[in-house]
């Protein structure tokens, strides 16, 4: 929306429903280190001009001339700008008058009238606190302040170190237009930076917490994944794909539907990630590009595996997106895929595998919802999915998923080990196809130089342990 105050970051707009609504007083909280000071310089920058520029005032929380050193080690700090578009002034001197907080109202009045600001920034608003001879008198400041800048064709940002004990206490909360939430979440040894917008008067907004990181381009927003039921109707494609491999293809009924996602569980070593290579790869051979989405291995190290099945991560059509679990956050790594499949027309996706997706979750509700969010995206994209998960027990199967995902799953399919009289044999077994007719027998396959094989047909009355 062009009436919108944008950020320079079009997924924070996004989750601000368009952006900072104008000439409105908006107040950003968060503990130290959490990115305040870095997110209203970022709108500062993006916003300022020569006629309408950004006023940032600094109290006593930090000194000015630390304010502006850390400032220039961000790509959006123009030094040019500062002292044409961007002014920055110290309002510590007036709070070391008899009376502060007059004092103080009366400089920002004396700005607004010499610089005729577009934006103005105090940082640190909450420091001004201490400074009231009692709670009226700061009361009687932030009416007065408030009133002030509501009259004046500008918009305000508030930075405070503000606590979540502070919402219901704090009586700037309730003057304020809009109060957007900087926080970081711990889990065991892992935490995630998180923006969650509270208020947000006379728009809509995307509620919930997003994940946020802090780089040298400011802050970069990654909007939490959670897609509502969508009734409306879209096209699916009629016409059956392969898998890559013929046993699925044929215990499958002719193959797979077209978009439609396919779990593979199984123990360690029992062929999950080859049968979606093969998937991947077949793909790529009949001209539907494909994705390999993987934690394990690095480019480096999937490329030997491939090649000892006569592949290569370099064939045309095969793309390949790895993540370390170290430090990652599945809203970044969610908006990197869809950005993989809408840049490279990808058709098939291959992620290899939940577990590893899921220790980068804090949150077990939350990686319920990416997951059913992403199918929903796929499956009216028309991508076929498969997705990979690792069993616990080697033989006799007792839980398909600890997760819960197999139900969102058009098709199920479990591989395990079973024991013979002389040795081990691996068995493939479908569970579950939405929409068709499957083979639900155990049936064998062997791992070769080629990949995937038929092997020996068990008899309908063999028993395996």
């Amino acid at each position: 929306m062009s009436d919108r105050i944008l950020a320079g970051e079009p997924r924070l707009d996004e989750i601000l429903g368009g952006g900072l609504l104008p000439n409105a007083i908006n107040l950003i909280m968060g503990l130290p280190g959490s990115g305040k000071t870095i997110l209203a310089q970022q709108y500062l920058f993006a916003n300022a001009t020569r006629t309408a520029p950004g006023l940032y005032l600094t109290t006593v929380s930090e000194p000015l001339e630390k304010v502006l050193r850390y400032g220039q080690t961000l790509e959006f700090f123009d030094a040019t700008a500062v002292g044409s578009r961007v002014f920055y002034e110290a309002l510590g001197p007036s709070l070391a008058e008899q009376s502060p907080l007059s004092s103080v109202l009366d400089r920002i009045i004396d700005l607004l009238r010499e610089r005729k600001p577009g934006m103005i920034v105090i940082d640190s608003f909450k420091a001004l606190h201490p400074y009231a001879r009692d709670a009226e008198d700061f009361r009687r400041f932030l009416h007065d302040l408030s009133g002030r800048l509501s009259a004046y064709p500008a918009t305000s940002l508030w930075i405070g170190e503000y606590t979540w004990d502070d919402i219901g206490s704090a009586p700037e909360f309730a003057v304020v237009d809009a109060v957007v939430a900087l926080t970081v979440e711990r889990k065991a040894e892992r935490e995630a930076r998180v923006i969650q917008v509270l208020k947000l008067r006379g728009s809509a907004f995307r509620s919930g917490k997003h994940a946020y990181r802090l780089s040298s381009r400011g802050l970069e927003v990654f909007p939490r994944l959670a897609d509502p039921v969508e009734e409306s109707g879209y096209d699916q494609e009629v016409e059956r794909i392969s898998s890559g491999v013929s046993l699925l293809d044929d215990a499958l009924g002719s193959g797979l539907w077209p978009g439609a996602s396919t779990l593979v569980a199984g123990p360690s070593g029992s062929g999950k990630t080859l049968i979606g290579l093969h998937f991947v790869f077949a793909g790529a051979r009949s001209g539907q590009p494909g994705l390999i989405a993987s934690f394990q291995e690095n480019p480096t190290q999937l490329e030997r595996i491939v090649r000892g099945f006569g592949w290569s991560l370099k064939d045309e059509g095969v793309h390949h997106m790895y993540r370390s679990t170290v430090d990652m956050y599945i809203d970044e790594w969610v908006h990197d895929l869809l950005e993989e499949i809408e840049r490279h027309h990808i058709k098939r996706v291959l992620i290899d595998s939940l577990g590893d997706l899921r220790v980068a979750s804090l949150d077990e509700v939350r990686f319920k919802e990416y997951i059913y969010s992403l199918l929903q995206r796929t499956a009216r994209s028309g991508v076929s999915l498969f997705m990979t998960q690792e069993i616990a027990e080697l033989f006799g199967v007792t839980k398909l998923s600890e997760y819960g995902i197999s139900h969102l799953s058009d098709n199920v399919v479990l591989l395990q080990f079973l024991r013979g009289e002389s040795r081990i044999k691996r068995a493939l077994t479908v569970l579950k196809t939405r929409a068709s007719a499957h083979d639900p027998r155990i049936l064998e396959f062997e791992i070769s130089e080629t990949g995937i094989a038929l092997g020996t047909k068990f008899e309908d009355d063999q028993s395996w342990d």
